[in-house]
Formats: structure tokens, sequence, C-alpha cells
């Protein structure tokens, strides 16, 4: 089978196209033949040495990827929720080695979910890692309640233009940073208002939010500190060892102890991978409730384009690449 190897860190040269034998399910696992995959930006980042490069180091080569959409072609004989020809999505082995950057996947069955009918292959794989972000971020680690108000940054990326909509849908009012390019964007998904951080600090126009998604880090996360109610929470989804301040500095305390210090509330998650989570996005996803919104697909030689996409920090939505 075609797949990327990723034997030294490094740029976009070190993923090398080559054949493997296709993988053996284990017992608890189905065999997917991939139809598509998403592209995020800690695959980028470990691609580069980051993020989940030291996790992982230690089974050079390894495959990267972790978001998949395909149709089972053989299972383990102890599978139960799935059977040959089912269409599937999900996030495989998050944060561990998930080998999505290949024509077939071996996949627990706890990590999927029967794609809807209705939608693509590539609207599923789309919906995966950064829509697992924001439905686990907004659902499991808080509460959002009718008429919360909540703040996204980067509300038309990956994870943000996911997490607006499900706000949206669970009731919140809504408000979402990104340049004018994505405001229409962004206030279509849903968002009540939307700040253009180009043109305004957004702590200087509004304040006072019951629940914050902190999508960029540093010096930004610093900054939301000053619009959050003391009962708030602000979610952190970027890793302090990720985060740049000021001249690219990383702060010199946690962020999560900078809020502690003003006694607010705050946390750090990495998403999980969970077949459960997968379900319910899958219902979204069949009501039209949630949509993936594709930037653009790219084929499976062309993948490295789809990372220096994503390295461009210009991408509305999801980028998709087809196998």
């Amino acid at each position: 089978m075609k797949a990327y190897l990723l034997k030294e860190p490094g740029s976009t040269e070190n993923l090398i196209l080559t054949e493997l034998p296709i993988p053996v399910p284990a017992d608890n696992e189905v065999l997917i033949k991939v139809k598509a995959i998403s592209i995020n930006p800690v695959d980028v980042k470990t691609r580069a040495g980051k993020a989940l490069y030291s996790t992982l180091q230690h089974l050079k080569p390894f495959i990267l990827g972790w978001d998949i959409s395909g149709t089972v072609i053989a299972t383990g004989k102890d599978v139960v929720n799935f059977q040959i020809d089912d269409d599937v999505f999900g996030m495989v082995n998050f944060v561990g080695h998930g080998q999505a950057y290949a024509a077939y996947v071996a996949a627990p069955e706890n990590h999927l979910a029967l794609k809807p009918s209705n939608i693509s292959f590539e609207e599923a794989a789309a919906a995966t890692l950064a829509a697992l972000t924001a439905w686990q971020a907004l659902t499991t680690h808080v509460n959002v309640k009718p008429a919360d108000k909540i703040l996204i940054h980067a509300a038309s990326g990956g994870v943000g233009h996911y997490a607006v909509q499900i706000a949206h849908y669970l009731g919140a009012h809504v408000t979402g940073t990104s340049s004018s390019t994505n405001k229409n964007f962004v206030l279509e998904l849903g968002a009540d208002v939307h700040i253009d951080y180009n043109q305004q600090k957004f702590e200087e126009t509004t304040n006072g939010f019951d629940i914050i998604l902190e999508t960029i880090g540093g010096e930004n996360f610093i900054r939301s500190l000053d619009i959050l109610n003391e009962k708030g929470t602000i979610i952190n989804l970027i890793p302090d060892q990720e985060s740049e301040g000021p001249a690219g500095s990383t702060p010199q305390k946690s962020t999560l102890e900078l809020a502690g210090e003003r006694g607010l509330n705050a946390l750090y998650f990495p998403v999980t991978s969970n077949g459960s989570d997968m379900h319910q996005i899958a219902i979204l996803l069949e009501k039209g409730i949630l949509r993936s919104h594709i930037f653009k697909t790219y084929s499976f030689e062309a993948l490295p384009e789809a990372h220096l996409q994503i390295e461009s920090g210009r991408t509305a939505g999801k980028v998709v690449v087809l196998i």
C-alpha cells in the first residue's frame, strides 16, 4: 500500500511516499480502506519535530496522521459494532501512533463511528480531530448552557469553525475572532458577534465572557484573561511549550499559573480518541446542525502541499487529502 513515512523531523521533503504491507487488524480493530484524511496543525508541528514528535520518535520511521474516513474491509474477531462494507470515520489512536497517512489503516473500533450517508468521505474526514476537540472542550470539559457568553478565537479555523457551530447549537451567545476576510463565514456559522483581530483589540471591545476557547496561546491567552468572568473558564488548546508570547518568547509561568494568580479558572486538555463522541458528531452532521467547511482538497501524492497550506496560517476550515 502507499504510505508516507517520516524518518527524521524537518521540512515537507522529509515525508517520504513509499510502499508498505497492508496492516493486519488486531482482535479489537477493523481494517479500513481509506478514502480521505484530514491534515491538522499538530501533524505539521510533529513533522517539524515539535508537538508529538518526542512521543513517536522511538518508532522511527513512523507514519503520521490521525484523521480518516473510509470503508471497513476486514474485522478482528472481537469487533461487534462494525462489519465489512461499513463506511466509518474517526480520529485514530490520538495521542499515539494513528498511522493515517496510508491507503489502509487498522483502527480500534471504539475510536470510530458510522459515517452518515448524507455526507461525503471528505466531509467526514474533516470532522474528526478538529470537531472532537471542539465537542469535548464545550461538552466534557465545560458544560455550555443557553445564554452563556462564549468567545472563540480563530473562529474560522479548523477547531474554531466547528466550535462556533456547536456553541450556537447549545444556545450560547457566540463571539468569534478572525480576519475581516472571514467575517461573513464566521457569522454564517452561527456567531452573534465578529471581531476583526487586525483592526480591534478584542479585550477593548467586549468583556464578561463565561467561556473562552483559546486556540492561539501565548500573549493571546494572557490578554483573554482580562475579559473572563470571575466564575468563568478559559480553555487553552495550545500547550505552553508551543505558545509564543511577545517577541516569540514562551511565558516564564505556565498559562494555568498565570490564570490562578488572578483567581481565574483555566484548563488545558488534549483531545482523545472516543467513538461515543464521534457518534455524537455523526448525529449532528447527519441532521445538518454541524457541517465541515473544506478549504481545499489535495491528492495523496500532493500531501506535502497540504502541510504547506496549514503552515501558511491562512486556512478557513479544513484541509483534506483524497486517497
